[in-house]
């Protein structure tokens, strides 16, 4: 039987000839992989006035946020409205303009009036009745904002590269191995951020790493992202906010039809964003499986048109606009850190000694989460820490840990600190967290929950984690309605 996907043998080996690596270059920061987390490490190291390297297997900066069309940025405020994420994350957004960007006001943040919060939830701004700042921005405005900031603070990139192999002296990580269409070279830097989501770095430093998922969760699903144009968008949020019924109706149809999709609205009026299906029982980390998945989501994109154009208004004459240059990947590695973030620690304080940034509680349960330095330090490997997704955490925390927001956070915290133990000629576990909490500070960023340090949760045994959007595995509708 053909299949499209070619398969690992796995039986037989070949014999490469040893080789000299040429050097490509050396600097102080080096930093892997130029999504949310990579971007804010760079332009934080460099804006500290470290010489610092950028690599992205892409051609274009912004990861998820921009080349995987995850332009809904989820919530960047507490369920009080309370900014608790700013720094380079904000600085972002707020470049990207309000005619690129859609999202309540800010006098509306927080606010639990039921009209308001019923407009918001069909425009991904409103959750469990409550209207959240999480804007959604246009992608190709995302990208270009992305590569002014990093060229203002004079960031040296390369992109289309591919890192294959981290350059390890004993314990302490010295640099990379890239391939790219010129050759093989290497990148010797003095600290390295790993920010390419996977753990790709750390774990071919040999960091210890955890990759175990909960399974009954979206927690590593993946997706290719689309977006269909020529969509009259208003036509329908006002059927899914005025025939909830009906809407309801069509999206059964499609399920009965093998289609788990969601419309999101975008800054267009003629674009529709669609961030689903959520594929289960697949590895990030397999060739195969990642392959598959791009064909199996493109798919779904033109059945899928084809259903929304018989079946829901507003769609009768819209066309596929454009699919993800890259998978939407959720999970593969997570390192084992020197803390390790827990839901049940979540739950009842949320509170670290060595804050660099916040998380907004998953519901209102939670209190807001202070995000620890040491979750990015692994635990037996020097030279380079983690931001982004492949943080020290487990599975149920990792959920919410690994939005965009808290990328920008973690990239930032990482990249200050890195300038620290370079200039400090120390270990990048021994920086100053009292310095580096002051560094972030002044540079915008929020490390303490507004209105000071809460008290801790009663503990009544009911984490209500099934009201998060962060758990919902398939039925993306339920999500959000």
């Amino acid at each position: 039987m053909y299949d499209s996907v070619m398969r690992m043998d796995g039986k037989t080996t070949i014999q490469e000839p040893a080789r000299h690596t040429p050097v490509y270059g050396s600097c102080d920061v080096l930093v892997v992989g130029a999504g949310p987390a990579g971007t804010a490490a760079a332009v934080a190291a460099a804006r500290e006035g470290a010489d610092v390297v950028l690599i992205e297997r892409y051609g274009h900066l912004g990861g998820l946020s921009t080349g995987g069309l995850v332009s809904w940025i989820d919530r960047m405020a507490d369920w009080n409205g309370e900014l608790v994420v700013a720094g380079i994350g904000k600085e972002l957004v707020d470049r990207c303009g309000p005619d690129a960007t859609i999202g309540p006001p800010q006098y509306l943040w927080g606010s639990r009036d039921a009209t308001a919060a019923a407009y918001w939830r069909v425009r991904t701004a409103g959750l469990n009745g409550v209207v959240q700042w999480s804007p959604t921005v246009d992608p190709e405005v995302l990208k270009l904002v992305t590569h002014d900031i990093v060229r203002e603070a004079k960031v040296h990139v390369l992109m289309h590269c591919w890192v294959v192999g981290a350059i390890v002296e004993g314990n302490q990580v010295k640099g990379v191995l890239f391939e790219s269409k010129q050759g093989r070279f290497a990148v010797k830097a003095s600290a390295v951020v790993d920010c390419t989501g996977d753990g790709d770095v750390f774990a071919q430093a040999g960091a210890a790493f955890d990759d175990d998922v909960d399974s009954e969760s979206a927690h590593a699903r993946m997706t290719t992202s689309f977006r269909f144009g020529n969509v009259e968008m208003r036509r329908y949020l006002d059927f899914r906010m005025m025939y909830p019924e009906e809407y309801k109706e069509a999206m059964r149809k499609a399920s009965q039809e093998g289609l788990s999709l969601l419309a999101h609205a975008t800054p267009y009026e003629s674009v529709a964003l669609f961030l689903t299906p959520k594929m289960a029982g697949y590895s990030a980390l397999n060739v195969a499986d990642l392959t598959n998945v791009e064909f199996i989501c493109r798919d779904i994109a033109r059945k899928g048109l084809e259903f929304y154009r018989r079946h829901v208004p507003g769609f009768e004459r819209a066309w596929i606009l454009d699919t993800a240059s890259q998978i939407g990947t959720r999970h593969a590695r997570r390192l084992v850190g020197v803390e390790r973030i827990t839901i049940e620690h979540w739950r009842s304080s949320g509170l670290y000694p060595d804050s660099i940034g916040l998380c907004p509680g998953v519901t209102e349960k939670f209190p807001t989460l202070q995000i620890p330095y040491r979750c990015m330090v692994p635990r037996d490997v020097e030279g380079v820490l983690a931001a982004g997704r492949n943080l020290s955490a487990d599975t149920k925390s990792h959920a919410a840990l690994r939005e965009i927001p808290e990328c920008w956070v973690m990239g930032e915290a990482c990249g200050v600190a890195a300038v620290m133990a370079v200039n400090g000629r120390q270990r990048l576990r021994d920086v100053s967290v009292p310095e580096l909490q002051r560094r972030l500070l002044e540079r915008g960023a929020i490390i303490d929950p507004p209105g000071g340090v809460p008290e801790r949760a009663a503990d009544d045994g009911d984490p209500q984690l099934e009201a998060s959007i962060h758990w919902r595995a398939v039925d993306d509708v339920r999500a959000h309605d």
